[in-house]
């Protein structure tokens, strides 16, 4: 009894097989992305701390600013088109309680608005990754929609 108490305590339920992606490229203008993303950076705006982001559709509510939480709802994509996450998420832009990437490509945006963000991965996870679903050096792709500004 307790030798399967331990196995069952140990094992990852069939997840260990998982093979992990391969590492990313981690220069958004060095990757192909899924058609599904819609991403063509020529088309997209760059912050100065190297963030893409694309208005989706302009909100109309209050603008988000450094130091004021938002109320984010969001799904993360790796350039080949792998869905990573999603949700919804509180955070206050520029305490680093988020990857820089978002600190960078939120500020601006009115609620309701919707903006995609490519994220080097210098903005993101980096060199480490976020393992088992985000390699190393990845480029990440958001899709966000800006619920609230407190």
């Amino acid at each position: 009894m307790l030798l399967v108490f331990t196995l069952a305590c140990t094992s990852e339920g069939g997840d260990s097989a998982k093979t992990p992606p391969p590492p990313g490229n981690p220069d958004p203008t060095q990757n192909t992305y899924a058609p599904q993303l819609g991403v063509a950076l020529p088309a997209f705006y760059k912050t100065q701390r190297g963030t893409y982001y694309q208005d989706v559709a302009v909100g109309t509510g209050i603008a988000s600013i450094p130091g004021r939480k938002v109320k984010v709802r969001y799904t993360g994509w790796l350039p080949n088109g792998t869905k990573f996450d999603a949700g919804e998420i509180d955070f206050t832009p520029g305490a680093g309680e988020v990857i820089v990437g978002w600190d960078d490509g939120i500020v601006g945006m009115k609620v309701g608005g919707k903006r995609k963000l490519v994220i080097p991965a210098s903005l993101g996870y980096g060199a480490q990754g976020a393992p088992p679903d985000i390699p190393p050096n990845s480029v990440l792709v958001f899709d966000v929609e800006l619920l609230s500004v407190a």
